[in-house]
């Protein structure tokens, strides 16, 4: 609540002074009397938008020196706003950082950017001449006084420090809290953005019954993260169908608000049996912060517990990916009131997460409740690899994983309801953990009628802008153990799952030669990498983006490669990451390394640097801004070629720097000659790799066409 002024002519005995100093007393006792019963603070108490600003370069040894800031944008007097910020236990923000005049400059070209305080000025920190005057700062003319009774937004201070991820936080003093229908959840912040962990997306439901949203009431304490979804590895519970929120906005009024964030909803990998939303990794705080969007992370069932499928006409399978939908619903109902843009929703996820994006392309109750969508090394081809893009029917997955589980488990029963009783009545471990434990997506009819991606066409696919990308070594630890002595090229590629017949077609050929100069086992790896990498990952992607193009399938159409990676999936010790020199301690990216599976993460997500994960060099800074502006420009924009107006106005300089020295990313087209984006130090365009072997591997560039 905000006390007027009283009017010039009114109260003549009154002095102006006194008002004011019982105006702030009488707010301030107000607030800590109703924070005291139950009001945690909020947009709606407060009458103004929240908007949570820190000027993100991501480089963590020097995050401490930047300051970040909570706009609260309703117009007061000084003494308002300092009661305002009060409100969230903080102070006007000081103006003496290291990096303030840069940092503020660069933040207030970006609201200017926005058109909605082109010329505003804002109250801040007076600093030791408090008692002597009033300050405001703005973009045309930096720090100057102007009378207290004046009326301006207010940068407040953001005290809340930086936690890694997996950390909880319970100090009232960072709470805030969000009004959404029937719910009143309560979140915190930290140095990049409003945070709200472990929200249930998902009402109670029963073993192999698909979710739906949840529709409870009353008020959610969102500051920890929900327990994993039940996993192989004896963790986690199936009460898992929780999602996180990390925001830089909270609106007042949703409904009214022009200033609505896109939205990125992240779907974590794990093979579809393991993962979890929570993971460090998956930090959504810097690219809020730096890409001033709203991030989301969900979790969904796993393993036998969210894929089963029987021959009963009941047990269907897909629960996971129906999770992701009812998450996707449950998003599209509240995300206004954290921020986000209900109609500018960017699906996007890795690995098994990829698999999860290619089916909900696929999937009519998903049309419409995402309107991009990128998936990150999506599998297909050969082997094991097939099932994330060729589905399997419900008969092939019961004949093989389902019914043997069944017997396994001891549930086998004429009966097919007994059979599912059964199942439902045992341990979630035994399960998860049977040797034939279901982890596929089938055709049910229903969220999966095709087995397979309809390229052929619009109409048949989720109408969405589309981002397909590998790891320039996507495959080399999806092709069995390190060889050994016995091994040959032969008993490896069968062990992976290629075909004899395609087998001895690669040992005649030359396409895939066996380097010189190696050591004869690690040379016998690297060819097994390159054909597990085109058999698995680029050949199938490559083939995917060239038929929607040429279709029409998707409005647009972008690929990309990462050449660079940090770490990732790594079953065979010390192949992912370069070697260290005296020079570089933490490894040498210029010397021969795998660019593995899962090596982009740290990148797009912006968290390097963080978690003792130091940065090996300037490049790998670098390549995460750039990463990290990149997601960000195809959440806003459906285009992963950031606005230069955008990237000027937050003094994005590196990536500026990299567009205007690499050129721009074209998309795919069947005009475009260089239409793949080689992620790397330096960036570059290229054409479409491995021609030659995708042909031979039977998996060439018109599979689809």
């Amino acid at each position: 609540m905000w006390l007027e002024q009283p009017p010039s002519n009114s109260y003549p005995k009154f002095h102006l002074r006194w008002f004011k100093m019982l105006r702030l007393a009488v707010l301030t006792s107000l607030l800590l009397v109703a924070q005291d019963v139950h009001a945690v603070p909020s947009a709606a108490a407060l009458k103004s938008d929240l908007v949570f600003l820190f000027q993100n370069d991501l480089n963590w040894p020097t995050a401490a020196e930047h300051n970040g800031t909570i706009l609260i944008d309703r117009t007061g007097s000084h003494s308002d706003a300092v009661a305002a910020c009060k409100v969230l236990n903080e102070d006007l923000l000081p103006t003496d950082g290291v990096h303030f005049q840069s940092d503020i400059k660069n933040l207030m070209s970006y609201l200017a950017l926005q058109t909605r305080f082109k010329n505003q000025k804002f109250w801040v920190s007076s600093g030791e001449d408090a008692q002597k005057a009033c300050t405001v700062v703005s973009l045309n003319s930096g720090l100057q006084s102007v009378p207290c009774d004046s009326q301006f937004p207010v940068f407040c201070s953001q005290s809340a420090p930086y936690r890694r991820n997996v950390e909880t936080d319970q100090n009232p003093a960072f709470q805030v809290q969000v009004k959404s229908k029937k719910l009143t959840v309560v979140g915190t912040r930290d140095a990049l953005s409003f945070r709200f962990l472990g929200i249930p997306f998902a009402d109670p439901f029963q073993r192999f019954s698909y979710s739906k949203p949840f529709s409870g009431s009353g008020t959610i304490k969102a500051l920890s993260y929900g327990v994993p979804c039940s996993q192989g590895t004896n963790t986690g519970s199936e009460d898992c169908l929780f999602l996180n929120i990390y925001t830089p906005y909270l609106p007042a009024n949703p409904a009214k608000s022009k200033s609505l964030k896109p939205v990125l909803f992240w779907i974590h990998g794990g093979g579809f049996v393991n993962g979890e939303a929570s993971d460090g990794i998956f930090d959504g705080g810097n690219l809020a912060s730096r890409s001033d969007v709203v991030v989301v992370s969900i979790q969904y069932r796993l393993g036998t517990l969210g894929f089963l499928a029987l021959n009963d006409g009941v047990t269907n399978g897909n629960f996971g990916i129906a999770d992701q939908i009812t998450a996707l619903k449950w998003v599209h109902e509240h995300i206004a009131d954290f921020g986000g843009d209900p109609t500018l929703i960017t699906i996007h996820g890795q690995s098994a997460g990829a698999g999860s994006v290619r089916a909900l392309l696929a999937s009519p109750p998903a049309f419409g409740l995402f309107q991009n969508a990128i998936a990150q090394s999506n599998l297909g081809g050969f082997g094991y690899a097939a099932t994330y893009s060729k589905w399997l029917t419900i008969e092939q997955e019961y004949t093989q994983f389902g019914e043997p589980l069944v017997q396994s488990v001891g549930c086998a029963n004429t009966d097919n309801k007994k059979v599912l009783q059964c199942l439902r009545a045992l341990p979630a471990q035994t399960l998860l953990s049977a040797p034939t434990a279901p982890r596929y997506v089938v055709v049910d009819g229903k969220y999966i009628t095709h087995d397979e991606l309809q390229l052929g066409g619009p109409g048949k696919a989720a109408r969405a802008h589309v981002m397909f990308g590998w790891m320039r070594d996507d495959g080399s630890d999806f092709v069995g153990s390190f060889p050994t002595a016995s091994t040959t090229l032969q008993s490896a590629l069968l062990g992976a799952g290629l075909a004899a017949n395609v087998t001895d077609e690669v040992i005649k050929s030359n396409l895939f030669p066996t380097p010189a100069g190696q050591d004869p086992l690690q040379a016998l790896y690297n060819v097994t990498s390159r054909v597990g990498t085109d058999g698995q990952f680029r050949c199938i992607d490559q083939a995917t983006v060239i038929a929607a193009a040429k279709n029409g399938v998707f409005p647009s159409v972008w690929a990309y490669q990462f050449d660079r990676s940090y770490g990732g999936y790594e079953p065979v010790p010390n192949t992912c990451d370069p070697p260290a020199t005296a020079e570089f301690p933490n490894g040498d990216p210029s010397l021969p390394y795998y660019r593995c599976h899962s090596g982009e993460l740290y990148y797009m997500f912006g968290t390097l640097g963080q978690d003792n994960k130091p940065f090996r060099d300037w490049d790998d800074l670098v390549l995460s801004q750039v990463s990290v502006d990149i997601w960000g420009s195809f959440a806003r924009l459906s285009n992963p070629n950031p606005s230069p107006a955008f990237l000027a106005a937050r003094g994005y300089t590196n990536t500026t720097k990299v567009l205007q020295e690499r050129g721009l990313w074209q998309a795919v087209t069947s005009k475009s000659k260089t239409p793949l984006r080689i992620l790397d130090a330096p960036i570059r365009n290229s054409g479409w790799l491995e021609e030659e072997q995708c042909e031979l591997l039977g998996f060439p560039l018109s599979f689809y066409s």
